[in-house]
């Protein structure tokens, strides 16, 4: 008995093959195509490109791994969150999906928060533009066409779901980053669908992330040798996915991931919210647990754009930085290259460098964009302390965590030791292959998501920990001085 994850990037779908005991079998990956801008700050793809991608990823499986493919009984689901994919009748898609990053319905977000003054406690969350609500009010103002011939609203991974079971079928983590989602109550909210002029006939019916949520279609399992019956899990959003990959599911686990966004999760044994510090209050992929997540927009995407400028490679960058590394920098780097999420909540955030001189080198400039990332993060952890939470166990995942320099200056800024996995692919592929193993075998998720050994744990530097006091002050000092300049 075999059980397949399946993750649905953007750039990509990435299927994993594990079994009974968890261990990696194999896995394969297919491009998809690259979203479009049609305009700044807009980003959409074509949902077709998503499944194309799922059919080439697992038909790689079956020429590679033929026999472990034809023995999966559980399939899981992972993908990126809030996107807008609108259906008609007969399941037609009825425009591209509006992305997760895409930014065209802050307007929007006013407005709904104007007609309903209770929705920051239903959702749990503040309107956002990256959330799945305000781009259909978004339709709705400017596409009314479209937005009349609407009779179903998925998100991608459900889109995939639908195609491989033919049922609209949706888990909590992901529908808890709608805006249409009872948190606390683990249910759509009549209140929240109706200011978009939805209903629960626009949705698909909800499910815990570890559940059976459908079956697989008889002919894909004809295409891929399966037989029997073969389950298809709930699944989760990618970062609850990530987290079931990493084991991050009891109260007080979590991840600090250094990815192109930057990402502070920590699981819950209750829903708490804070909306006021712009903290992500969501469902987790398992039942009766939420998580919270602190959001930054620019991580290693911040060390990307200082590549481009400086034309030297990121690796160069963190390496000459480190080299000369003595503790905190006189320049000080805002990451809000695309705007911020955590704790601003301001899309139209940018960023700066302060306390530049004559003598300022790539170098120290690599030093403060790596600060700077890691004062961000250091917010994140403030709202969600503000929340009530308290972190026990951090992970470090992505490809900042690469980086022992970066790392010095998170568990330091943080105040608690930082654990980095052995190597291995702790990500959304294998989060869902072990949903949907749960789904399968009836299996505890809290027995199935565990945490991988650990290569090495960096402690706080207590020799920088006052200095980095101080400099995060004026970090804090310099978002609304700016602003205020902006404006």
């Amino acid at each position: 008995m075999t059980f397949l994850g399946i993750d649905i990037g953007t750039s990509g779908v990435k299927a994993l093959l594990i079994d009974e005991a968890g261990k990696a079998l194999g896995e394969a990956t297919a491009p998809a195509v690259e979203p479009v801008r049609p305009r700044p700050g807009w980003s959409e793809q074509n949902p077709a490109d998503w499944w194309t991608a799922t059919l080439g990823a697992i038909d790689k499986l079956k020429q590679s791994h033929g026999a472990a493919l034809a023995a999966v009984k559980g399939i899981g689901l992972s993908g990126h969150m809030h996107g807008a994919t609108l259906l008609g009748d007969n399941d037609e898609v009825l425009r591209p999906c509006i992305l997760w990053n895409d930014g065209r319905s802050a307007e929007e977000c006013s407005e709904m928060e104007a007609a309903l003054p209770s929705l920051r406690q239903l959702a749990g969350n503040i309107a956002m533009p990256g959330f799945t609500a305000p781009k259909v009010a978004w339709v709705r103002k400017h596409e009314p066409d479209i937005y009349a011939r609407i009779r179903k609203v998925l998100l991608p991974k459900a889109y995939v779901r639908l195609l491989l079971t033919g049922e609209h079928v949706e888990d909590m983590s992901d529908a808890a980053g709608t805006l249409w989602l009872d948190v606390a109550k683990r249910d759509w909210s009549d209140d929240l669908l109706g200011v978009t002029g939805l209903t629960r006939d626009h949705m698909p019916s909800l499910v815990e992330g570890s559940s059976v949520s459908a079956q697989l279609k008889p002919e894909l399992m004809a295409r891929w040798g399966m037989s029997g019956t073969v389950v298809v899990a709930g699944g989760a959003g990618d970062n609850a996915a990530a987290a079931c990959g990493i084991g991050a599911v009891r109260p007080g686990e979590g991840f600090v991931s250094l990815g192109t966004s930057g990402v502070l999760f920590v699981s819950n044994e209750k829903f708490s919210p804070n909306t006021e510090g712009a903290v992500h209050a969501f469902c987790h992929a398992i039942p009766d647990t939420w998580h919270q997540m602190g959001v930054i927009l620019s991580a290693t995407d911040s060390l990307n754009w200082l590549s481009r400028i400086t034309r030297k490679k990121q690796a160069e960058l963190s390496g000459e930085a480190e080299a000369q590394f003595t503790g905190p920098g006189e320049t000080i780097f805002l990451p809000y290259l695309s705007g911020e999420r955590t704790p601003h909540n301001n899309a139209n955030a940018r960023g700066s460098f302060v306390g530049l001189s004559q003598s300022t080198e790539p170098a120290q400039l690599a030093q403060a964009v790596m600060e700077g990332v890691s004062f961000a993060m250091r917010d994140c952890q403030r709202v969600l302390a503000d929340a009530g939470t308290r972190i026990n166990r951090l992970l470090a995942v992505g490809g900042g965590s690469k980086s022992a320099l970066w790392l010095k200056m998170l568990a330091t800024n943080l105040n608690m030791e930082i654990a980095l996995p052995e190597d291995g692919d702790f990500g959304g592929a294998l989060g869902a292959a072990r949903l949907g193993l749960c789904a399968a075998t009836g299996a505890d998720p809290m027995d199935v998501m565990t945490m991988p050994g650990i290569k090495t744990a960096i402690a706080p530097d207590q020799d920088l920990s006052a200095a980095y006091i101080d400099q995060y002050a004026r970090y804090r000092a310099l978002y609304p001085a700016i602003e205020e300049a902006r404006s």
